[in-house]
């Protein structure tokens, strides 16, 4: 889930062209859109993974362009039916237990959440790589033949905690492998991993993505069940009313 969202995050889905016939810039804003394109409808498995326990949840996310996003929490028991609203920059998240919408403060987006890996941002992809970051093309020698290599590093007016993000896709097919994110210090703190490349929808993406935070020792694993690629959606979809609907 962008980055879910994030997040996340990079496939290019043209195989026509090469890094010489397009830009970084063109590659970010389409890797941006890899799992949302013009709307999606998806249904995910997140299983988070520490030192002391394990806990899979199950969702269902619906999208549009890159503004609106709702999520569903579809299991355990005791988290069906929480909600995740995100429109444009603005994040709510709905509790039936107590039935109340909670407004998300821009200061907790980079908080984990559901208790993952995963922070508010990269699951609703607040940011996007290509609006955010400066990017550029490095070479590799031990892998030059393989892989591309693109070293992201924050504009003045990015609000991010990470000073760099090294991203390598391969050559081949443009699937990407690997994304790794730097503190402003240079030390490395998460490490996002897509696997399981397989046709879902239409297209050809990574099923699976696993984020670890290197500081606390724990992992979270995404895993695609689903996906529709451009479903219709009425204008009202994306709402506070969809939020409280069973």
């Amino acid at each position: 889930m962008k980055q879910i969202i994030c997040l996340a995050f990079l496939v290019i889905c043209f195989s026509n062209f090469t890094l010489a016939k397009i830009s970084v810039e063109e590659l970010l804003n389409k890797a941006d859109r890899l799992y949302r394109s013009d709307s999606s409808h998806a249904i995910m498995e997140m299983k988070i993974i520490t030192g002391n326990w394990e806990r899979t949840t199950e969702m269902e996310v619906w999208s549009r362009g890159m503004e609106d996003t709702l999520i569903r929490i579809l299991s355990p028991r005791k988290d069906k039916g929480i909600k995740t609203l995100k429109l444009g920059n603005q994040m709510w998240n709905y509790f039936p237990k107590i039935n109340k919408v909670l407004k998300v403060p821009p200061s907790m987006m980079m908080s984990s959440w559901m208790g993952s890996d995963f922070t508010n941002d990269d699951l609703v992809k607040e940011n996007t790589l290509s609006d955010d970051f400066d990017s550029k093309l490095q070479t590799h020698p031990t892998a030059e033949d393989e892989l591309y290599f693109i070293v992201l590093t924050p504009k003045k007016h990015a609000v991010t905690v990470w000073g760099k993000i090294s991203l390598s896709i391969r050559r081949h097919d443009y699937m990407p492998l690997k994304q790794v994110y730097y503190n402003e210090r240079g030390e490395k703190k998460r490490v996002l991993e897509f696997r399981e490349f397989q046709q879902m929808g239409g297209k050809m993406i990574p099923t699976v993505m696993e984020m670890s935070t290197l500081s606390k020792k724990s992992k979270t694993q995404i895993r695609y069940k689903s996906i529709h690629f451009n479903p219709t959606y009425s204008k009202n979809f994306f709402s506070f009313s969809q939020l409280r609907r069973k």
